[in-house]
């Protein structure tokens, strides 16, 4: 009886909860995706497909990487930007970063689940980085954390790794630092830079970390580094022959109004769809063609309308008026 009550109930409801069991997979609610792991990455890389990456902020964007077959998300820090408004990644919070990655988590479950470490989080001493990186993973239930840095930031991850928080490494350009690297500046340009760039990934590959983000590098140094490397390599602004490629969802998207980079494909136009529904709904509104008498409004039994207005009729002539108190 309750369950019969609570399914009719939800047929009223504009955003319904899931049915108890539902496949989040949008394809095919039938067929649950193999759950990608560490070692399915390297597979990958071994046999040369190239792995999939993209960030995702909240449960809609966690579930479409589920949905469609991502094999990495990763709760980027770009989130600070996209969604929430600040001006650099650098004023993110780790309690921004757990509560969003929380939210990815429930809608991304086949795909590994990485979190970048916000600017500040892993930077102090060792002690706090093991803190910070647990709570991500026991609150945000993330599987793994994204730090960006090189040689300087190795016995942290030595030390994450030790104690078995998977670590993926991020050189090349460095978000979190664009201040002191005079903005968003392509990397390892010359010899000596590109040299750098080889002994950090070297230097994090040995301090145990299962995967390295190349950003915006030449892409023969890409390439180049890729093949130094016995973990899987993922670009961005890297060339192609990274093991794999990640973006940031809303340059996919093309729901990003900023700076676009040179490396950014936008592989959808949602911003203009938005766009087209919001005025649509506008326009809608305004004319009183929305919402619709017979397809988006609900009937009252007539019987049930007439006694009500003569419900209103009766207290209209003083029927139903309380007594004066005085």
């Amino acid at each position: 009886m309750t369950r019969s009550i609570l399914q009719s109930s939800r047929r009223w409801m504009s955003v319904r909860p899931r049915e108890i069991g539902q496949d989040v997979d949008l394809k095919d609610n039938h067929t649950p995706r193999k759950k990608v792991t560490i070692q399915s990455l390297r597979e990958q890389a071994v046999a040369q497909t190239p792995i999939t990456m993209l960030t995702a902020y909240d449960f809609p964007t966690g579930r479409a990487c589920e949905s469609y077959g991502i094999d990495v998300t990763l709760v980027g820090d770009s989130l600070a930007q996209v969604c929430l408004g600040y001006d650099s990644t650098t004023r993110l919070t780790m309690d921004d970063m757990v509560h969003h990655s929380r939210a990815v988590a429930r809608g991304s479950t086949s795909p590994l689940l990485v979190a970048d470490m916000p600017f500040g989080s892993y930077h102090t001493n060792v002690e706090d980085a093991v803190g910070n990186a647990v709570r991500l993973v026991r609150e945000g239930r993330v599987e793994g954390v994204k730090l960006e840095g090189g040689e300087e930031i190795v016995e942290i991850v030595r030390k994450l790794t030790s104690i078995g928080i998977p670590v993926m490494g991020h050189i090349g350009l460095l978000p979190q630092r664009h201040t002191s690297m005079s903005g968003y500046r392509v990397q390892g340009k010359t010899a000596a830079d590109a040299k750098g760039i080889l002994r950090s990934a070297a230097a994090l590959q040995g301090a145990g970390a299962f995967s390295i983000v190349l950003e915006a590098i030449p892409h023969a140094l890409g390439s180049y580094i890729t093949s130094k490397l016995s973990i899987p390599t993922i670009g961005i602004g890297a060339g192609p022959g990274t093991s794999g490629q990640v973006l940031v969802w809303d340059d996919v998207m093309s729901t990003w109004s900023g700076h676009q980079a040179k490396f950014v494909r936008r592989f959808a136009d949602v911003r203009s769809e938005v766009e087209k529904g919001v005025m649509g709904y506008i326009g809608a509104v305004r004319c009183r063609t929305f919402p619709d008498t017979k397809k988006e409004s609900y009937e009252m039994d007539k019987a049930e309308w007439d006694l009500f207005l003569k419900l209103e009729d009766d207290k209209g002539r003083g029927g139903d008026e309380p007594e004066s108190s005085e």
